[in-house]
C-alpha cells in the first residue's frame, strides 16, 4: 500500500537523519540501519553546534539535558531539545530539533523527528516517530510479539513481511496517541491521526483517522 511508504509518512526536511532513508521503500527498513548510521553521521557534526559527551554520543551545545538522565551511545541529541529528568536513552537513538523525553521515558533504537513530545512514562523502542508527534502519558510502543515470530504489517488483508523481529511503531507526522495506550509489534499510523487513551493498536491506521477502537475509525476529513 502507498500509504505505508516513507514519503507519505514523513517530511524528510524535519530530521538530522534524512540520509537513512534514501533509496528505501518502508520506513521499518531503517531499524537495522540506526546504530552505525548515528556513528557515521555524528563523526560529521560541526564542532560549534555538538559536543561529544562520550563513546558515539554527540549533544548540541543548545539542547537541554537533566543531571539525572541517562545516555548511551551511539546517540545524537539535536538543538533545542529537551532531556528531562531520569530519561533512559539506552543508544542507537536520534532525538530530533526541539523533541522533549521525558521523565522515566525510554528510548532504544528510534528516530525522533524534530518537535515530537515523548513526556511522560513512555517507552519507545525499534520505532520512528514523524514531526511533531506526541505520545501521551504511559503510551508505549510493544516491539516484540510474545510467541517472539517475525513482525508482519497488516491491513485489510494485506500483509507485508517486515523480517525483523523487533519493530514497534511508525508514527507519521503530527500523530496524536493518547494516555495508556499501547502500539503493537508493526503498528503503522498514518499522518495527522488521533488515538484514543487506552487503545490497543495494531496495524495499519490510516491519515486523518480518529481511532477509537478497531472497530471505529473515523475519517477526520469526512
Amino acid at each position: 500500500m502507498t500509504e505505508w511508504r516513507i514519503e507519505d509518512l514523513y517530511d524528510l526536511n524535519e530530521t538530522i537523519a534524512v540520509d537513512i532513508f534514501e533509496g528505501l521503500k518502508f520506513p521499518w527498513e531503517v531499524l537495522p540501519k540506526i546504530k552505525d548510521f548515528i556513528i557515521k553521521l555524528g563523526e560529521t557534526l560541526p564542532e560549534d553546534k555538538f559536543e561529544k559527551k562520550g563513546e558515539n554520543i554527540w549533544i548540541a551545545k543548545s539542547a537541554k539535558v537533566f543531571p539525572s538522565a541517562y545516555i548511551a551511545g551511539p546517540c545524537i541529541i539535536d538543538e533545542e531539545a529537551e532531556v528531562r529528568h531520569c530519561a533512559f536513552i539506552r543508544g542507537s537513538a536520534i532525538v530530533g530539533k526541539g523533541c522533549v523525553v521525558g521523565n522515566s521515558t525510554e528510548l532504544k533504537n528510534v528516530i525522533l523527528f524534530n518537535k515530537v513530545q515523548v513526556p511522560h512514562y513512555n517507552y519507545v523502542g525499534d520505532s520512528i516517530l514523524g514531526f511533531k508527534a506526541h505520545m501521551g502519558a504511559g503510551s508505549i510502543t510493544s516491539n516484540v510479539k510474545s510467541d517472539k515470530t517475525l513482525v508482519v504489517v497488516k491491513s485489510d488483508g494485506e500483509n507485508i513481511e517486515t523480517g525483523l523481529k523487533k519493530f514497534g511503531a511508525m508514527l507519521g507526522d503530527n500523530v496524536e496517541v493518547g494516555c495508556n495506550s499501547v502500539l503493537n509489534p508493526g503498528t503503522v499510523v498514518g499522518r495527522s491521526t488521533n488515538i484514543y487513551p487506552t487503545s490497543c493498536v495494531r496495524g495499519y491506521i490510516p491519515a486523518n483517522s480518529i481511532y477509537k477502537d478497531s472497530s471505529n475509525i473515523i475519517n477526520k476529513l469526512g
